[in-house]
């Protein structure tokens, strides 16, 4: 029996949306993954001081979401903590509370073209698997890879244009771009448009957009 794969979805998911739930779904099947995790931050250590809606609320959209999805997941890990823990530091939790499983590290293109200030980056991306979940629009287009040192960019799969990894670069640490994806949908639109009153319907799953319509989120 092989060794079991799982996705960490690391964001802060406010609110989740369709491409979320898209780009998951599409991990899930392109990388055999037996499971795949949303990790809702407590709040990001590189956006203290935004306004970002309560974690109970977050993970309460991603739960629903996610409800009648087997291999999609949700979990507190970071919520459950009284600090804000780095991603290096969730990363290692998840590690021990999974020996043996070959753990893949999910983020944004948006969030990945920060990456080099982030807590321990070099070592994040030398020690775990990083899928880079890439989307429209110019910030992500191009060569998403030279804000990295060339040591960390001789890890690089471009995996762009639909193609699929091989079941040997799964096997150690790689750098794998994607845009399995390519819904042009953005949380921030999201809140503006719940803020001006237009319908987000299309947007997001059904069961997130009744829970904002219930709470009354990101109204004005």
């Amino acid at each position: 029996m092989g060794r079991e794969r799982i996705g960490i979805y690391g964001g802060t998911f406010d609110p989740m949306h369709i491409g979320h739930f898209r780009i998951a779904e599409a991990l899930v099947e392109a990388f055999s993954f037996d499971r795949l995790f949303f990790v809702p931050a407590h709040i990001p250590p590189h956006k203290r001081g935004a306004s970002i809606t309560a974690p109970h609320h977050r993970y309460a959209m991603l739960a629903l979401a996610t409800e009648h999805s087997p291999r999609l997941l949700v979990s507190a890990i970071e919520l459950d903590l009284p600090s804000q823990p780095y991603t290096i530091e969730t990363l290692g939790r998840l590690a021990a509370i999974h020996p043996g499983a070959d753990i893949f590290f999910i983020m944004g293109g948006d969030s990945f073209a920060e990456i080099d200030i982030w807590r321990e980056y070099e070592r994040l991306l030398t020690e775990y698997r990083v899928i880079v979940a890439s989307r429209p629009g110019p910030t992500e287009a191009g060569d998403l890879t030279r804000h990295l040192p060339s040591e960390l960019r001789s890890r690089v799969i471009d995996l762009r244009g639909g193609k699929r990894p091989g079941t040997s670069e799964c096997e150690t640490p790689h750098i794998f771009l994607t845009d399995f994806v390519r819904e042009n949908v953005s949380a921030t639109g999201i809140r503006r448009a719940v803020s001006a009153g237009e319908s987000i319907e299309d947007l997001v799953p059904m069961p997130v957009a009744r829970y904002l319509a219930k709470y009354g989120l990101y109204r004005k």
